[in-house]
């Protein structure tokens, strides 16, 4: 039993060591560029991915800024004050002004479920959330492979990516060829 403990160790140690040099490496965290169910962004407050914000602004837009430049508005300036974005457990992103009205929303309400918010890496905003269909073929006691999250929507409703209008300032909305900028619902 000796010998058992012994080998137990050495086989112990060097997986210590590798945790010990894992925890010290800088491994970026997710936290800053995720929204969370039932989760809000309050004025001032933003998602942050490398050069790219997501903020809530203090004049209730909501924008993403590349370095510093708007490429995505909500186009909700002027809507209120003190607001907040939430990523709901229905899958719709809204922005609701101080007084709790709704003035924008991704419209992706799909139910009931564990949705997030991501700014990923290539500055895309994206609604992740469980998956909607499935042929139930799974094997039972065999584990899943791959992300546990399916991509399911986009910010932008009609699946197209619209660029911010920013002209006269952050948060204008104007027509262009894929539709208008900020696309979701104002309420």
């Amino acid at each position: 039993m000796e010998l058992a403990t012994r080998s137990h160790l050495v086989f112990d140690l060097p997986l210590a060591l590798l945790l010990v040099i894992l925890g010290t490496l800088s491994i970026p965290s997710m936290a800053d560029q995720v929204l969370y169910p039932a989760n809000s962004l309050f004025t001032g407050q933003s998602l942050n991915q490398g050069n790219y914000a997501l903020t809530m602004q203090t004049d209730c837009n909501l924008v993403l800024y590349d370095g510093g430049r708007a490429v995505w508005a909500s186009g909700t300036n002027g809507r209120g004050s003190s607001c907040r974005v939430t990523m709901q457990r229905d899958g719709n992103l809204v922005v609701y002004n101080g007084n709790g009205a709704a003035v924008w929303s991704s419209g992706t309400a799909r139910g009931t479920g564990n949705y997030a918010l991501v700014l990923q890496r290539d500055r895309n905003l994206v609604i992740y959330g469980p998956a909607i269909w499935a042929t139930g073929t799974n094997a039972a006691g065999v584990a899943a492979v791959g992300p546990s999250v399916p991509k399911y929507a986009v910010l932008t409703s009609h699946g197209r990516a619209t660029p911010a209008a920013t002209s006269g300032g952050v948060g204008g909305r104007k027509a262009t060829p894929g539709g208008v900028a900020g696309e979701g619902s104002n309420n």
